[in-house]
C-alpha cells in the first residue's frame, strides 16, 4: 500500500486529524530513527520513515488517513542498557500522546526488549517482533456536542466525594442493561446516576481510567489481572476495557457522554491519575512505550548505574519529573482532560514522588510551580495522595496552597478512637476540626483535608468492623501482601457471623464512622459501596480481583436499607448545616460580639476541658459544642451565615456514659436540646426527644449523640 508522507508539523504531539489527513509527532531526544507504523483491518503493517525532526520531535503528515486508523511507532537507537538506552525497533510502541488505544497488551516474551532465555538477562537484545501483542494507538475525531456543558466548579466546602471504580460500580447492577454494565455508559445510566443523586454525592472520584497494563507478568501467570488500574501506559486515552462502544476510538465519545450526564445531574468528575510511574516496570519489565521511545529522558535512572531505575513507588520505576519533556507530558495530559474531556479535578497517586527534585521531597518543586501558574489547572480540584515509598515520602500536611490532601492521619486517628485506643482524644479533636495542626500554619484552609475512613486500598467499612486480620489468599501471595496493621476490630467474631450482639455492634460502629466523617470539618470522601455494606470478605488489597470480590453486590442494598438511608440523611444533614462546612478555622473565642466561643469542648460532667485533661490517656469520651451564630465566613453576596447550634457527645468507652449538659457558660444553661442523631439507632431520631437543664444524656457504649439547641 502506497501512502504519501509530507513533512507535517512539530506540534501538537501525537496524532492530529484535520479533516483531510493526520499529522504524527513523537518526541525522542536520543533516537537515530523513527518509523510510523500503520495497520489495516487485517493487521497488515505499513511503515513510513519520519525523516523530519525538529527540537527532537520526529514528525510527518499522511494525507487521507483519518479517524479509526490504528498505528504505532518503532524507534531506532542504541541498545546499551548499562548506559540507560533501551531502543529496540523490533518492539512496536504505543504513542504516549494517543487519544485512544485499541485492545489489551498480550503476554509473551515478544513484548520484552531483551531475551528471556539469555544469561545476560536485560543486557541481551531481543529480535522478536511484538506488534501482534501490542494494542494499537488510534486516530480519533475530537468533535463532540457538549450542549453547553462546562466544569461545575462546586465550592470545596459543599463537596462530598464518592470514590469508586467505573467497572465495579455497575458490573452487577440489576437495573442496568447487561451490555452496559462495567462501562462508562453504564455509569451514565439513570439507575447509576440516581443512586449518586439520592445519596447526595457532589463528585465521583474515579479510580484510574488512563489506559493501563491489565494482564502481564506474575498476574497473568496466576490467572489474575490488574483491576485497580494503577499501571498506566498512556495518559490521554480512556481505558478501552471500560467502553461499550464497538467502534475504534468510541471510548472517547463514550467518556464524554458520561461526564456530560454526570454534570447534568450536578456531579463533578475527579480522576485518580498515576503520573509517578508507568506499567513498564523495572529493568526486567516489558518495552511498551516510553522505555523504547527514550528511556533516559522519561525515567529516573540510578545515576551511578543507569541500567537500573529509581523506584519511589514500589512499582519498578519513577517518571523523571525534573525533565522538561516529562513535565510537558504531564501538563499536556492534565490540560487535555480538563479542556477536551471536561474533567473537574484530579487525585494524584503517590504525589510525593512528583515532588522529588533530586532525592528529597520538595514542596517548591517545578511540578508544583508550573501547576500553580497554569490558568487551566488553577481552576480545578487538585488532591494529593501525600506520600510515596521513598525515604521522607510521608508528606501529609506539606503540600502547597491550591492543593488538598488525602488525610491519612485522619483515617488512622478516627479508626483508633472508635476502637478504644488510649491517648487519641487530642488528636481526634484536631481531626474533627479539619486538622489545623497540619494545614493552618502554611495558609491553607479546612478544605485542604480530604477526610476518609476507608478507601480502595484497604478494608471496606463493613470489613473494618468485621475483621481483625487481612484475608488476601485469593491474591496468590500466601496472604503476605496488603497492610497488616489495619486499625480494625471484628467486634468479637472474625468475618461473617449470625451473632445478633456482634451484628448490632458492627452496625453501630458503621454509623459512628459515617457520622464522624460527615460532620468533621474538611472534605468528606466516602468509599463507594460502604453505604450498602459492601464487603471484600476481608481482602484488603483487592488490586487483582476483577470479580465478585471487588464488584458492588447490589443485593446487599436490600439488607442494608437502614444504612443507605442513614448515609443519605447524614449527607443531607451536613449540607443543611454550614456549621459543619466552615471555610475558615475555629478560633476558640467569640467572633461576633460577646459571648460563647465558636467551639467549646466539654467533659462528660458538663465542665469545660482543661489543658491537662487533653493528655489523659484513658479518656475516651468528650462533648463538643458548635455555635451556629459564630461562623466567620459570609455568603456569596456578602451576607452573614448563621446556623443552628449543636452539641455532639462522643463515647468510645465500653460502657454507657451519662453526659451532663454543659454548665458554667450562661448561654448554654437552661436550654432545650433536641436529639437529632443517636447512633445506637438505625435511623435519624424521629421522636421529639428533648433534654434540658441538668438532665443527663445517656450515650451508650461506643456511640455518639448529636443534639440541636432549641431557643
Amino acid at each position: 500500500m502506497f501512502l504519501a508522507l509530507w513533512p507535517g508539523n512539530v506540534y501538537p504531539l501525537g496524532a492530529s486529524w484535520d479533516g483531510k489527513g493526520t499529522n504524527f509527532a513523537l518526541f525522542s531526544e536520543n533516537a537515530t530513527g523513527v518509523e510510523l507504523c500503520l495497520f489495516d483491518r487485517e493487521d497488515q503493517e505499513t511503515r513510513l520513515n519520519l525523516t523530519e525532526v525538529n527540537n527532537f520531535v520526529w514528525h510527518g503528515y499522511v494525507p487521507g488517513v483519518g479517524p479509526g486508523q490504528r498505528y504505532g511507532f518503532r524507534v531506532h537507537g542504541p541498545y546499551t542498557p548499562s548506559e540507560g538506552h533501551r531502543f529496540n525497533p523490533n518492539k512496536l510502541l504505543i504513542d504516549p500522546y494517543a487519544k485512544a488505544i485499541d485492545g489489551e497488551i498480550g503476554n509473551g516474551p515478544e513484548i520484552f526488549g531483551y531475551s528471556w532465555d539469555s544469561p545476560e538477562e536485560d543486557l541481551s537484545f531481543s529480535e522478536l517482533d511484538s506488534a501482534h501483542l501490542i494494542p494499537k494507538s488510534v486516530v480519533v475525531d475530537q468533535s463532540f456536542d457538549w450542549e453547553g456543558d462546562d466544569l461545575l466548579r462546586t465550592p470545596w466546602h459543599e463537596t462530598v466525594i464518592y470514590e469508586t471504580h467505573v467497572k465495579g460500580f455497575t458490573k452487577l447492577h440489576p437495573d442496568i442493561p447487561e451490555e452496559l454494565r462495567g462501562t462508562y455508559a453504564g455509569l451514565t445510566h439513570p439507575a447509576a446516576v440516581e443512586h449518586l443523586q439520592r445519596l447526595g454525592i457532589t463528585a465521583v472520584e474515579l479510580m484510574p481510567v488512563h489506559h493501563f497494563v491489565s494482564r502481564t507478568g506474575h498476574l497473568a501467570d496466576k490467572g489474575l489481572k490488574n483491576y485497580w488500574g494503577y499501571d498506566s501506559i498512556n495518559y490521554f486515552a480512556p481505558y478501552s476495557g471500560y467502553s461499550a462502544s464497538g467502534t475504534l476510538g468510541g471510548q472517547v465519545t463514550e467518556f464524554k457522554e458520561m461526564v456530560k450526564a454526570l454534570h447534568r445531574a450536578g456531579i463533578e468528575v475527579i480522576l485518580d491519575v498515576v503520573y509517578n510511574h508507568t506499567g513498564e516496570g523495572n529493568q526486567k519489565g516489558p518495552t511498551l512505550s516510553l522505555r523504547g521511545i527514550d528511556n533516559t529522558v522519561y525515567y529516573r535512572l540510578v545515576e551511578s548505574d543507569p541500567r537500573y531505575y529509581m523506584d519511589y513507588t514500589g512499582c519498578g520505576n519513577s517518571l523523571y519529573v525534573r525533565q522538561p519533556q516529562v513535565l510537558k507530558l504531564i501538563m499536556d495530559s492534565l490540560r487535555y482532560w480538563v479542556l477536551e474531556m471536561h474533567v473537574d479535578g484530579f487525585r494524584f497517586d503517590l504525589a510525593s514522588a512528583l515532588a522529588r527534585e533530586l532525592y528529597e521531597v520538595n514542596s517548591l518543586a517545578a511540578f508544583f510551580d508550573i501547576i500553580h501558574q497554569d490558568p487551566v489547572l488553577a481552576d480545578v480540584k487538585l488532591i494529593a495522595e501525600p506520600w510515596d515509598l521513598g525515604d521522607g515520602g510521608y508528606q501529609v500536611g506539606q503540600f502547597p496552597v491550591l492543593w488538598s490532601e488525602w488525610n491519612g492521619r485522619y483515617r488512622d486517628t478516627v479508626r483508633d478512637f472508635w476502637r478504644g485506643e488510649d491517648s487519641t482524644l487530642g488528636q481526634f479533636a484536631y481531626c474533627f476540626t479539619g486538622s489545623p495542626d497540619l494545614y493552618a500554619l502554611n495558609g491553607r484552609r479546612p478544605n485542604a483535608s480530604v477526610n476518609f475512613i476507608t478507601a480502595h486500598d484497604g478494608f471496606s467499612l463493613n470489613d473494618l468492623v468485621s475483621y481483625n486480620e487481612k484475608h488476601n489468599d485469593a491474591n496468590g501471595e500466601d496472604n503476605r501482601d496488603g497492610e497488616s496493621h489495619n486499625r480494625s476490630w471484628n467486634c468479637g467474631a472474625e468475618g461473617e457471623t449470625d451473632d445478633p450482639e456482634v451484628l448490632q455492634l458492627r452496625e453501630q460502629l458503621r454509623r459512628n464512622f459515617l457520622t464522624t466523617l460527615m460532620l468533621s470539618q474538611g472534605i468528606p470522601m466516602l468509599l463507594g459501596g460502604d453505604e450498602i455494606g459492601r464487603t471484600q470478605k476481608g481482602n484488603n488489597n483487592a488490586y487483582c480481583q476483577d470479580n465478585e470480590i471487588s464488584w458492588f453486590n447490589w443485593d446487599l442494598q436490600k439488607g442494608n436499607e437502614d444504612l443507605v438511608n442513614f448515609a443519605r440523611e447524614l449527607i443531607y444533614f451536613r449540607l443543611q448545616h454550614p456549621v459543619f462546612r466552615r471555610r475558615k478555622w475555629f478560633q476558640g473565642r467569640p467572633i461576633y460580639g460577646q459571648g460563647i466561643s465558636d467551639i467549646a469542648w466539654f467533659n462528660p460532667d458538663g465542665t469545660e476541658m482543661t489543658q491537662e485533661q487533653w493528655a489523659v490517656g484513658y479518656a475516651k469520651a468528650i462533648g463538643v459544642f458548635l455555635d451556629g451564630n459564630q461562623i466567620p465566613s459570609v455568603g456569596p453576596k456578602g451576607e452573614r451565615i448563621s446556623d443552628d447550634s449543636l452539641l455532639l457527645l462522643f463515647n468510645a468507652h465500653y460502657e454507657t456514659i451519662e453526659f451532663t449538659l454543659p454548665t458554667g457558660l450562661a448561654e448554654l444553661e437552661n436550654k432545650k436540646w433536641h436529639v437529632v442523631i443517636d447512633t445506637k439507632e438505625p435511623r435519624f431520631v424521629q421522636d421529639e426527644r428533648l433534654y434540658t437543664g441538668t438532665q443527663a444524656v445517656p450515650v451508650v457504649a461506643r456511640s455518639l449523640v448529636v443534639l440541636r439547641r432549641i431557643g
